[in-house]
């Protein structure tokens, strides 16, 4: 059985500060330095494992090639593919334009030939990602795909040499539905699976995003979506006799999971039985080294050895109505608040090189028919104004909930009270009534904020001196007129230092 990778650094652009490996301390890191970035992740944090992303960004090609030749001793030592591993993250076709996809698959090919010249033991890549995995037949179809190129590469160009045409698939499902339904997903793929190859694969990696249901679906539908998913695929897995190794994508800002180097026990407890886990930008650069280090290390002691949540049916269903009676809420609000944002999404800070987001190379996400950035770009942004977006449309839906509703989701949420009281200190009041002025629709969120308060019983407002700069900074941020990006760019940037993340 070949080793599981514990944790998984990732290009999500979420830092505030540069990088500790950037002599320039400049907080975007480019293209061409994420080969030395993944290195660094490697050798520096003791990461097991690096995503290398080709979807809606610009990726390098010679990833393999450029760390074989000016590290190979530590490859030699720590061998890709089996010590440590860089994953692809391919471009969905279904949603954005292929154009990459050939590219990626070549690099997997090449990539093996190179080890082979120099007498590593396993082929470095031999896994991807596809993201906003909808369907059983997409992620057959990648496979299909590469054993087609890795067939035509053999016959028309090295037919002395033999490539391995069998790659291994992790969907990604990004939101409450293809989460919930995961297993019907997952189930259909092995007998797709079972038909064409002839076997079934000796396990699953699956990996749950946090972030884009969040950002369609708000907060509670989001971490509710998670567990329930989790829970699921070990009923799946007992149930197929088949190891399952959940992954779950998430940011140190509690709306995209919550996980930084200082809530480490939060996150195994919230989510136990989870075997891999992204330590994004935010999560590597924002603390001290050696507190990430020391994180990095808590992770790999932790969550090999945590048991899998366990939800019970009935709780399963109290748990769906929930979710998607908070998803109502949340809509609701949200696109009465989206024109409002504009200037603040566009003033954002760039931390990575990315194609537009929407047009020939890209793909917008949408909430109601409504475009809206990336979750980063988003959960900044509403920090950046005093208003935390985990508690749009949380209050309210919270406030709805029958005794036993609200029974059932405080004992699977055992960190509610924790999360809401450290989210309490970042609200701005005052800021809230200058937006609700011209847009009544902020009173929601206002209802929200003290719905929770008085259910939870937490202070509002700033704690700490860090805090209350913060919560200067959101005041000036909603009193600054368009067309005055830069100014918002450069507030933003200091809040982000001050919270431990951008967004």
């Amino acid at each position: 059985m070949r080793k599981i990778p514990v944790t998984m650094g990732t290009q999500h652009p979420d830092n505030a500060q540069a990088a500790f490996w950037d002599l320039n301390q400049n907080p975007f890191i480019s293209a061409y330095n994420e080969t030395t970035e993944a290195f660094e992740n490697f050798s520096t944090l003791d990461v097991d494992e690096y995503m290398w992303d080709w979807e809606g960004k610009h990726a390098d090609a010679a990833v393999i090639d450029r760390l074989f030749s000016t590290k190979y001793d530590y490859f030699k030592e720590h061998q890709l593919g089996i010590d440590k591993f860089i994953t692809f993250r391919f471009p969905n076709i279904w949603e954005e334009k292929g154009y990459s996809l050939m590219q990626a698959m070549t690099t997997f090919l090449s990539a093996e030939d190179f080890a082979q010249d120099l007498n590593f033991q396993k082929r470095p890549l031999f896994e991807a990602i596809l993201p906003m995995a909808q369907r059983a037949e997409q992620i057959f179809t990648m496979q299909e795909r590469f054993e087609q190129l890795a067939t035509f590469k053999q016959q028309v160009f090295t037919a002395q040499r033999k490539n391995n045409p069998y790659l291994e698939m992790i969907p990604l499902f990004e939101n409450f539905d293809t989460q919930l339904n995961a297993s019907k997903i997952l189930d259909k793929y092995l007998q797709m699976h079972l038909d064409y190859f002839g076997f079934r694969p000796p396990y699953l990696r699956i990996f749950l995003a946090s972030s884009d249901s969040a950002l369609s679906s708000g907060f509670m539908n989001s971490i509710t979506g998670n567990k329930l998913a989790i829970a699921r695929l070990y009923e799946f897995s007992q149930q197929e006799n088949i190891p399952v190794y959940p992954i779950t994508g998430m940011g140190s800002a509690i709306f995209r999971g919550g996980l930084s180097p200082r809530r480490i026990d939060r996150f195994v407890q919230e989510f136990s039985g989870v075997r891999t886990v992204t330590a994004q930008s935010a999560f590597r650069y924002d603390y001290p080294l050696a507190e990430v280090q020391t994180a990095i290390k808590q992770l790999k002691e932790q969550l090999p050895a945590a048991q899998p949540l366990v939800i019970e049916a009935d709780d399963q269903e109290t748990l769906i109505a929930i979710a998607e009676k908070s998803a109502q809420f949340y809509r609701q609000t949200l696109d009465q608040l989206i024109p409002d944002m504009q200037a603040i999404f566009q003033a954002f800070p760039k931390r990575r090189d990315r194609r537009q987001h929407v047009g020939v190379l890209g793909y917008s996400r949408e909430v109601d028919g409504q475009a809206l950035p990336r979750a980063i770009n988003f959960t900044g942004s509403f920090y950046a104004i005093g208003v935390p977006p985990e508690f749009i449309g949380f209050g309210r839906a919270l406030a709805s909930l029958s005794a036993l509703e609200l029974g059932v989701f405080v004992r699977h949420y055992p960190h509610l009270k924790a999360d809401f009281t450290e989210l309490a200190a970042y609200v701005n009041l005052d800021s809230l009534a200058i937006l609700a002025a011209t847009n009544p629709a902020w009173n929601e969120v206002k209802t929200d904020i003290l719905t929770l308060q008085q259910i939870l019983g937490f202070d509002l407002g700033p704690q700490t001196k860090e805090q209350e700069l913060h919560h200067q900074l959101t005041q000036q941020i909603v009193q600054i007129k368009d067309g005055a990006s830069v100014a918002i760019t450069a507030l933003i940037d200091r809040q982000a230092q001050l919270r431990h993340f951008l967004g």
